[in-house]
């Protein structure tokens, strides 16, 4: 099998690196925090052999995507236009999109914002559940943080003690990161009980050694990264929720209408960060076409890497479909 060809496209006035292999129609991948195209290194074969363009791209703030310095320069609706400069960039009408983590809610968002360039939309780990009713900010703020709880992106708000922490130790902070959500990750291994002013690393273990769903190489090369690129641009992601929720006010239509897909884990963190909520089981509404909403048996938040053949094998029955 043939290894993915490097590219860079300009869209939105950025500089985006993309990974691309094969040929037909376009399957644009969209990484989460903190990942690159890498995190799709196990998808992008096997798509590209089903008969399809496979893309990845480093999102803005990532790798050796731009990376530019305002935090409104990585609001929802920007990201969207960088996507729709993508599919521009193939020449291609419409794109399939497929997003992981925060990938998922831009994935999502362009399927609303842009359905006449979205022909399918799947999203790993974060469901869609329609617009919320407050901003997500001031939801975990009201749930956390004012009964004196910890909250990673409340942590994440302000700049720069976030990016010092991570910076300060790319490899122990993404070890000990991916490490705290993965379905590897013993309960507890994410201390629930941390105090608001804790940081995020505060008490999270670095494995020894690391599962092995993530090589010592992948390791390195995440590592090399993130120390390129340092952490600004993708936390100024987590600092634009109140933009986020101005900007899905104004889509007209707030159903997602194409054909659609979600992969989840069982042992996902995301999928049990509201106490008592069911992201789940709120999905069904919100959508007119949803052909399946899939938990991977004791998968944890990292899907697409730490359950590579499942999450293909659901990929590719879907594509096929299409």
């Amino acid at each position: 099998m043939m290894a993915p060809v490097e590219r860079f496209i300009e869209t939105n006035g950025v500089r985006l690196r993309a990974m691309v292999e094969g040929q037909g129609p376009l399957v644009l991948m969209v990484h989460g925090f903190p990942e690159s195209w890498y995190s799709w290194r196990w998808q992008i074969g096997p798509i590209a052999a089903a008969g399809f363009t496979a893309c990845a791209i480093d999102v803005r703030g990532y790798g050796a995507s731009d990376k530019p310095h305002p935090v409104e320069a990585y609001d929802l609706e920007t990201l969207v236009a960088d996507i729709a400069g993508v599919i521009d960039a193939f020449g291609a009408e419409k794109a399939i999109l497929i997003g992981h983590d925060w990938g998922a809610p831009q994935v999502w968002t362009t399927a609303l914002a842009r359905a006449d360039r979205v022909r399918a939309v799947a999203g790993l780990s974060v469901p869609y559940t329609g617009r919320a009713p407050a901003p997500f900010i001031d939801l975990v703020t009201e749930a956390f943080t004012k009964k004196g709880r910890f909250f990673y992106q409340v942590w994440f708000q302000e700049e720069g003690p976030a990016e010092a922490e991570l910076e300060a130790d790319p490899r122990a902070s993404l070890r000990k990161f991916l490490y705290a959500i993965s379905g590897d990750a013993p309960d507890g291994t994410w201390p629930t009980d941390k105090k608001h002013g804790d940081t995020l690393l505060h008490r999270l273990p670095d494995p020894d050694p690391f599962p092995a769903w993530l090589s010592r190489a992948d390791e390195d090369y995440y590592t090399a990264e993130f120390t390129r690129s340092g952490f600004r641009g993708p936390l100024n992601r987590y600092r634009n929720h109140r933009r986020d929720f101005a900007y899905a006010a104004t889509l007209a239509d707030p159903v997602i209408r194409q054909p659609a897909l979600f992969i989840g884990g069982t042992r996902d963190l995301v999928l049990k960060m509201l106490p008592g909520v069911d992201p789940v089981a709120l999905m069904a509404p919100h959508f007119a076409d949803l052909r399946g909403a899939h938990l991977i048996e004791g998968c944890g938040h990292w899907t697409q890497q730490e359950r590579p053949e499942a999450v293909n094998a659901l990929l590719l029955d879907w594509l096929k479909a299409l």
